[in-house]
């Protein structure tokens, strides 16, 4: 098994890439992790409470959990991936069975924060979009998919996911093996990055 990491802000493409990635591989040969589905389990609080918590920051993923479940797929055997509820903001009752394969994608936001994460990716992606560019597709998901309003996602974007956009996840793009910039619509580079883990797993 290969382990795939790709991190990148908020809103600059990393599950387009992830998409693009994986269809252009057989389908049989590819597992995908999310990290927003490991958010830490705050179902003991309020959902005011629940509402506050800043989860742009490292604190606010269970890498324990995460790195149990990579450790576990490399051994064959399969995992319950957490769901999360965006309107909720806690973790649902259900879960997903993951099942090991050649290729293993961790994906999101925070996943270069971690060094045994990073220890255990046999490549790393980032992905790099103008700040611009980013904000516009976060008020899009968020209004869209998450039942926000426009003036929510704004506050939340100035106060919390700019500045940790800035303290945490931007200089995680030093760690990265490939950076691919605008995102999804970078063909070159997803035809590349392709290529490599084709290689890599003998195809």
């Amino acid at each position: 098994m290969i382990l795939i990491g790709i991190a990148g802000g908020t809103g600059s493409g990393k599950t387009t890439v992830v998409n693009k990635i994986a269809t252009s591989l057989p389908q049989e040969n590819v597992t995908i992790l999310p990290q927003d589905a490991y958010y830490k389990d705050n179902s003991q609080l309020t959902f005011e409470e629940r509402k506050k918590i800043n989860y742009d920051h490292p604190i606010s993923i269970d890498f324990d959990l995460l790195l149990n479940h990579i450790s576990e797929l490399k051994k064959g055997n399969n995992v319950n991936q957490p769901i999360y509820s965006y309107t909720t903001h806690s973790r649902s009752e259900d879960y997903k069975v993951v099942h090991p394969k050649k290729i293993l994608i961790v994906e999101g936001i925070l996943a270069f924060t971690n060094e045994e994460l990073r220890n255990h990716c046999d490549i790393k992606i980032f992905v790099h979009t103008d700040a611009d560019e980013r904000l516009i597709r976060r008020i899009r998901r968020d209004i869209t998919e998450r039942g926000r309003d426009v003036q929510e996602v704004l506050t939340r974007y100035e106060k919390t996911l700019k500045p940790m956009h800035n303290q945490f996840i931007e200089p995680t793009m030093k760690y990265a093996d490939m950076i691919i910039p605008i995102g999804g619509e970078n063909k070159v580079a997803i035809d590349v990055l392709v290529s490599m883990i084709k290689e890599k797993i003998g195809n």
